[in-house]
């Protein structure tokens, strides 16, 4: 027998004798190789997410999926149009690998990983994507790219990719929140969004890719391995670090290790227990028992927030503040003397008098207080921070970050205060913004924020063909027949 063959067979040669060596997973390995060393959170976390492709939902949680799906999907077409889409855009032109999957809002196919990242870019181009507070992440931004891109690989229809996307936003907050979540970050300077988004991605992926418990547990291995991201992306002014670190690396790394695993390769049984495991090296205070928590019966899915406006998250509840004391009072801009905005301090900090409109707080209430609202296209128009309209409502608008707000993190509060030129003085407390879990957004309000996103680029029929296959993915045998309708001829 040749070496070349021993290997091939897993077997190597100690003092002339052949000795046969477990495969970590496969339909060879033994049963007391595939779990050893695997401790019960492993064991019970890994079946859960083996069994979750054919593992019916509950009505409610399917609703809550496929209104998160449309919302992403809206974010991507968007996305397209906006710097870090069309930067994202061009790499896939150049670097398309594979022409397997689509690059959305666009007519190119790639790879399932290089398509990964790019929808990933365009899902968190700005603002507009969802966001789950107690684990500080973006799920939706790098669950349904991830997914998405090996959908198409693998022909599944739409129930799978709908139990898919739900299994990335439970798996990938739970990591989150185990991890510290808020505290994560302001603590070791790591990044929460990241970690979180890059799990999920790789949850989703490996569903999509229906792979067994045993490779289950290395999926999870090169999750871990992968993940990463540290709080500086907070310098960046341009949103493209920001786009990478949330969306773009987490779904690239989430598809590419499941690519990895269900082309054979190894990985370690249990990377959340033994030696040198994921928590010693991120959180060696974190319980890993809060992977499992409530798994299969509280969906993080329906705890995730859809935005409401498409600005940064920080700023929807002083948004939804100045949106109520308008249509309470009906005041002008010309006769407000002063708004006073306070919210948790280290929010303030995100968006204090920032350079990009969709993340600045003053420029963005000043646009509310001349155009009573803030659509899409005026929350990205760089030409209004220099509107001498807005900026004179602008010199009107203070944020204060508040110690008290702070205290109740991870609920995004805001406390906006208005005062008239006739002294006549307006207060307003926001404690559960409209699109959070607490005080949830419509159906059709979701529709109507995705036709507002999606019709500039795709057109009016298609984006009703979009929200029609969405809303009816059960019915939907295979996944191309919607990834076809989310490809742009002109681009």
């Amino acid at each position: 027998m040749t070496r070349r063959v021993l290997l091939a067979r897993g077997a190597f040669l100690v003092g002339g004798t052949v000795l046969t060596a477990p495969l970590v997973f496969g339909q060879s390995s033994s049963l007391s190789a595939s779990t050893a060393g695997v401790g019960p959170v492993m064991e019970k976390l890994s079946s859960y997410m083996a069994e979750a492709a054919g593992r019916p939902l509950p009505p409610e949680v399917i609703e809550q999926a496929k209104l998160h799906i449309l919302d992403t999907l809206a974010a991507m077409i968007s996305g397209s149009q906006l710097p870090p889409g069309r930067a994202a855009v061009a790499f896939a032109r150049e670097y398309g690998g594979n022409p397997l999957a689509t690059v959305v809002g666009s007519s190119l196919k790639c790879g399932p990983m290089e398509a990964a990242m790019v929808n990933g870019v365009l899902a968190h181009s700005d603002e507009t994507d969802d966001s789950h507070s107690p684990s500080q992440s973006h799920p939706g931004s790098a669950v349904v790219p991830a997914a998405l891109a090996l959908a198409e690989k693998f022909s599944i229809g739409g129930a799978h990719f709908l139990r898919a996307v739900t299994l990335g936003y439970d798996i990938g907050p739970r990591v989150g929140m185990t991890l510290g979540g808020v505290n994560y970050q302001t603590e070791i300077h790591r990044d929460p969004h990241a970690t979180s988004s890059g799990f999920g991605a790789a949850a989703a992926a490996g569903c999509t890719a229906s792979l067994n418990s045993i490779q289950v547990r290395a999926l999870l291995d090169y999750a871990a391995q992968q993940s990463g991201g540290i709080a500086a992306w907070q310098r960046d002014t341009e949103h493209f670090e920001k786009a990478f670190v949330f969306a773009g690396m987490t779904a690239r790394n989430g598809v590419t290790a499941a690519l990895l695993v269900h082309g054979g390769w190894r990985g370690v049984n249990d990377i959340f227990s033994g030696p040198d495991n994921f928590f010693a090296a991120m959180a060696p205070q974190a319980n890993p028992e809060g992977l499992v928590d409530k798994l299969g019966e509280r969906y993080e899915v329906t705890r995730t927030n859809i935005k409401k406006w498409c600005v940064g998250s920080p700023i929807q509840a002083p948004l939804d503040g100045l949106d109520t004391l308008l249509k309470q009072h009906s005041f002008t801009s010309d006769q407000v003397k002063s708004v006073v905005v306070r919210v948790a301090t280290r929010e303030a900090t995100i968006v204090d008098n920032r350079t990009l409109p969709d993340i600045c707080l003053q420029h963005l209430l000043a646009v509310m207080l001349t155009q009573r609202t803030v659509a899409f296209k005026p929350a990205h128009d760089s030409s209004l921070m220099t509107d001498a309209l807005i900026l004179a409502a602008r010199a009107k608008v203070t944020l204060i970050g508040d110690d008290e707000l702070e205290k109740r993190l991870p609920a995004r509060e805001a406390i906006v205060q208005v005062t008239l030129q006739n002294g006549s003085t307006f207060s307003q407390h926001v404690n559960a913004v409209r699109g959070t879990a607490e005080n949830p957004m419509t159906r059709d309000e979701v529709v109507a924020k995705a036709r507002d996103l999606m019709e500039p680029v795709v057109g009016t029929d298609n984006n009703s063909r979009i929200v029609k296959t969405v809303l009816g993915l059960e019915s939907v045998s295979d996944m191309h027949e919607l990834t076809a309708l989310l490809r742009v001829d002109s681009r």
